[in-house]
């Protein structure tokens, strides 16, 4: 396999990525309010940091090598072990920051992360049919679509439709 050089660095959220992450996420607000909740607050950030660094949540602050900004974030949620080995993934650019193709990079790599280090199974993705970009971006990571969940995940005040993105670890 040849090596490839990523031009991102992921990295588990710390309380250190507090100030740059509320710019980035207050910045980003029109973007991500259909897809995805952010924190915007400290308090709210301060929550999040110690929620996503559990066994069972992560967060990654994706980094630009080049300029050591953020430029997103990849969340493996609800990570379950045992005869399951599942984990919901879920992934966002902030502004200025998508089509570079950053986020497959770091999406990539914390697949690899979740195959390789955690062993998991399986990884999914819940996405708004309208998403165009996240329906992409999965596919061009490798998940394929699984099916069509009506009013799945409450966004906005209101039940969404997702459909079910799915890749499994290949050497299961």
């Amino acid at each position: 396999m040849k090596n490839i050089t990523l031009s991102i660095t992921v990295k588990k959220v710390s309380p250190k990525d507090e100030n740059e992450f509320l710019r980035a996420a207050r910045a980003s607000r029109l973007r991500h309010q259909a897809w995805v909740r952010v924190p915007l607050t400290a308090n709210a950030f301060r929550r999040y940091a110690n929620e996503m660094r559990t066994d069972e949540d992560l967060a990654f602050v994706v980094r630009r090598n080049d300029t050591g900004a953020i430029a997103g974030v990849v969340e493996l949620q609800d990570i379950f072990m045992g005869d399951f080995k599942n984990a919901y993934i879920i992934y966002y650019a902030f502004e200025g920051q998508q089509g570079q193709g950053l986020m497959r990079q770091a999406v990539t790599e914390v697949i690899r992360i979740a195959f390789s280090k955690l062993k998991l199974h399986r990884l999914e993705a819940n996405i708004q049919p309208k998403n165009k970009a996240s329906k992409k971006l999965a596919k061009a990571c490798g998940f394929r679509k699984e099916g069509y969940s009506p009013k799945f995940l409450k966004k906005g005040g209101r039940w969404c439709d997702h459909e079910r993105w799915a890749l499994l670890n290949p050497t299961d």
